[in-house]
This record gives structure tokens, sequence and C-alpha cells, in this order.
């Protein structure tokens, strides 16, 4: 099997890890922590160094260190490559309310990604024949957001992996590539022996109140309406006994930005199916994006969710345990 690797703080290759713990959380936490013996430890863990696991998006970078004499472990820690990510801000330029770009999607994700990283991320010249002609990101978003929420809308993710050059070196290799919907190939139900757990809320908001900055009749109030469909629009559907009401304030967010805010409150409240799945026997090679489906033929109810994060965990003989997070999921 593929163990991990210690690299110093330039990339080159020190060593294998054959005897340590991982417990990796991509997208959650996104960070990890690699457990070895005391007695294993030596200088080559150094801060700034890196560990991963070759073509896959197990890594990150060693930022902390915590020793306990009792257990005689040291925990090796840090921020996943998605975590680094999160950590950079997508700023307007000088004179300008939002960022903004266009061009081809990997060649967006170069122009905002490469320069951040010192030639440790790296985006391959992969033309996906995707063109955006205008996007605008949100005000001061992370880095990570704001090209997931742009992908999205194209229906890509990103795809990260650790690549390894000649001489022991190696980078990050992060491109856009296509959500794959599992979905629409392989409906998983009771027959394929995964359990699941399908809410189908039927009572939730349907109106929603959105009360932004400003005060008594000078206040930006506006209303906003779910229809059966999910679709959230400007005009009412559900009237009388069936309209469910609720108030949204939000005085901290800037005025064009509370409708896309508020929107994404909306969703959490309004009618909506929740799916869970107790992903760990899943024999798919799924990533942070692909779309699950499951369907409960007892009481007829589907759906469909993004998988939103993957934690691994590995023991000291490197057998790992995959838990996959579906979106909503915590």
């Amino acid at each position: 099997m593929d163990y991990l690797i210690l690299t110093d703080s330039q990339g080159r290759e020190i060593k294998s890890l054959l005897h340590a713990g991982l417990d990796i959380d991509l997208n959650g936490e996104r960070n990890f922590e690699v457990s070895i013996h005391r007695s294993a430890w030596d200088e080559t863990f150094e801060y700034g160094g890196y560990v991963f696991r070759p073509n896959t998006e197990i890594g990150g970078q060693i930022g902390r260190v915590y020793t306990d004499t009792a257990l005689d472990i040291v925990k090796v820690c840090g921020l996943t490559w998605r975590g680094m990510l999160n950590r950079k801000i997508i700023e307007p330029a000088s004179g300008q309310s939002y960022r903004t770009t266009a061009g081809e999607l990997n060649d967006i994700l170069r122009e905002f990604i490469e320069p951040e990283f010192d030639g440790l991320f790296v985006v391959p010249e992969v033309n996906t024949g995707v063109i955006v002609n205008h996007y605008q990101f949100e005000r001061y978003t992370d880095l990570l957001s704001g090209i997931e929420k742009m992908l999205k809308e194209y229906g890509y993710r990103i795809q990260i992996a650790w690549r390894e050059e000649t001489l022991g070196m190696g980078y990050v290799e992060i491109q856009a590539v296509k959500i794959i919907d599992y979905s629409a190939e392989i409906e998983l139900s009771q027959d394929s022996g995964l359990d699941f757990q399908l809410n189908d809320i039927r009572n939730g908001y349907n109106h929603m109140i959105v009360a932004g900055k400003g005060e008594l009749t000078d206040r930006n109030v506006f209303h906003l309406y779910a229809w059966p469909n999910g679709v959230i629009k400007d005009t009412p559907y559900y009237t009388g006994l069936s309209e469910r009401t609720y108030l949204y304030e939000n005085t901290s967010t800037e005025t064009d930005e509370v409708r896309s805010k508020a929107k994404e409150e909306f969703k959490k409240i309004m009618d909506r199916k929740e799916f869970g799945m107790n992903t760990s026997a899943l024999n798919l090679d799924v990533n942070i994006g692909d779309i699950l489906g499951g369907r409960d033929y007892l009481t007829g109810v589907h759906m469909a969710k993004p998988v939103t994060n993957i934690i691994y965990t590995t023991d000291e003989s490197g057998n790992m345990n995959v838990e996959y997070q579906l979106e909503g999921e915590e």
C-alpha cells in the first residue's frame, strides 16, 4: 500500500512514515494529525514540511507538534491543502467593490491560486472547454469558497493531488474537473447493503421577510417565497393556511449581498429533503463535490446530495477507514 511520505519545507522527500497513524479531515476542520511513537521522532520533522500520500488529496503542511509523554506519542499536525486555500482571501482591486474574472476555468484557477503559494500549488495546462464570460466573487471571500462556488455554477469541482517529480521533489496539483452525478448512474438502496436516512420535510417555511440595514421606514426590507419545486422567487405561491413565514434579520452584510445570504439561510429552513448515508462501506471512487443518491422503496422517498467532506483514519498498520459526509451533515 502507499504509505505517508514526509518532506522538508522545500518539498524534498525525506522518508516514508511506515508505522504512523493518520486522522485527516479534508474539508470540514481541514486539518490532519499524524501520530508516531516518541522513539520514531527525529529532526526531519520540521515546521513547514509536508506529509502526503502520492497521487491523492491526502496531505498537508506541518504547523503544529503535540507531544504526550503519558501515551508515548508525538502528533505532527497541520492544515490540509483545502485548509491552506481557505486561509487566503480574494480581495477586490483597489477602487473596486468586487473582484471579477473571466476566461477558461483552469486559467482562472491558475490566476488566483498559483501566485499565492510560491510554486507549491500548480494548475496543469488542461483546457476544460468551459469559458466564463463574467464572474463576480463575493466581497472578501476565502479563496477555497470562492473558486468552489464559481466552479459549481458550471458543474465542476476542484481536484487536488500531490504529484511527485524527479529528484524527490513534488507539488500539489489542483484543477477543475466535471462533477460526477452518481445518483444518475447508481441508485443506492437497501439492496446495496448501505444504511441511509431520508427526511422528507414538507412543513418548512415558505415565506421569508428579509430585514437588512436601515431604520424604520428606511430599512431595507424585501420578501422571498419558496415554490414547490424548491425555487425561490419574489412572488408567492403558498397563501392562507399553507403559508409559513420567517423573519430573517441581517444588519451586518452589505445591502447588495443580503439577497444571496438570505437565500442561503432560506434553503436551510424551507421544505427540503435531508439525506444521510452510512458511506463507510461505499465502494466507489467518490470525490468531494460528486453527487450520491438513495431511494427508500417503502416510502418512495428519493434524494441526491453532493459529498462535502471525506475523513480518512488509519492505524499504525495502515488499515484505513473512510467516512464520506454529505451536504447538511456534520
